[in-house]
């Protein structure tokens, strides 16, 4: 009989390798689009975010904060579907949105390296007198205001966005595609509501320009006085919105039963 010049034993082996290399490259691609892909998406969305905020901070030739306030509202109602601040990435992820492993290291650092490299452009892009003169786009409180008043200020300011993205965004039943607009036109609101804190809800957004301009006045009002905020939304998802719903389950089950007997 012929003996057949392809060794039929090697088949198998092949489909198995091509097998295992098709698994080894969907396994590679799933990391990559749960892990990588969102940190970068945070780091160019960080960076185009303040960017925008330093920029119209330092070219704003009034007096006014009319024009940082739209600026920074249109850009987060643009720039779609990512955190941008370490507050926000708290208080989704102790709300449930979000696992642990995207919230210290990779989303965080990603948020502030974005938050340097766009204060660093906009460093870069304007004459230094110009730069200077509005320390550029850092933070800092009223003179009048003390300590405790520019935090508290900062707390009670930053619950509003937090609940929007909580409830506008995180949440499953109350979600909508229009929930960046949302937000956009919360965050220009509390930045015109603001004023005697420096209106900062994000620390990446003060992180950045403090890096670039050395400005470091006051500036643990703007970690604790956001992370209060997210921490109280937490609260208030976690405890009251909770009771509320089960509740109205608790209620519903027993006049179900009430119906029944």
């Amino acid at each position: 009989a012929p003996v057949s010049k392809y060794k039929t034993d090697d088949q198998p082996r092949e489909q198995n390798s091509l097998v295992n290399s098709i698994g080894s490259f969907v396994q590679c691609t799933n990391v990559y689009e749960q892990y990588v892909q969102p940190v970068l998406a945070e780091f160019y969305g960080s960076t185009l975010f303040i960017f925008v905020g330093c920029a119209c901070v330092v070219g704003n030739t009034g007096t006014g904060a009319i024009q940082p306030a739209v600026a920074h509202g249109l850009a987060l109602g643009v720039v779609t579907w990512g955190h941008f601040n370490p507050a926000v990435t708290l208080s989704v992820y102790l709300c449930g949105g979000m696992s642990l492993r995207l919230v210290v290291l990779p989303n965080v650092l990603a948020q502030m390296a974005g938050g340097m490299a766009g204060a660093g452009l906009v460093k870069a892009m304007f004459p230094p007198e110009v730069y200077q003169a509005s320390s550029g786009g850092a933070f800092k409180p009223q003179a009048l205001a003390k300590p405790w008043e520019s935090h508290t200020c900062r707390t009670c300011d930053d619950h509003v966005p937090h609940h929007r993205v909580t409830m506008g965004a995180v949440n499953r039943k109350t979600s909508s595609q229009m929930a960046p607009f949302g937000i956009g036109l919360t965050v220009a609101a509390n930045i015109l509501a603001g004023a005697l804190s420096g209106a900062c809800m994000n620390p990446a957004r003060a992180f950045g320009p403090a890096v670039a301009a050395n400005h470091w006045d006051h500036h643990w009002i703007y970690w604790v006085g956001p992370l209060s905020g997210a921490l109280s939304i937490v609260i208030y998802v976690r405890l009251v919105i909770a009771v509320i719903i089960s509740g109205q389950r608790i209620i519903r089950i027993y006049v179900s039963r009430a119906r029944a007997d």
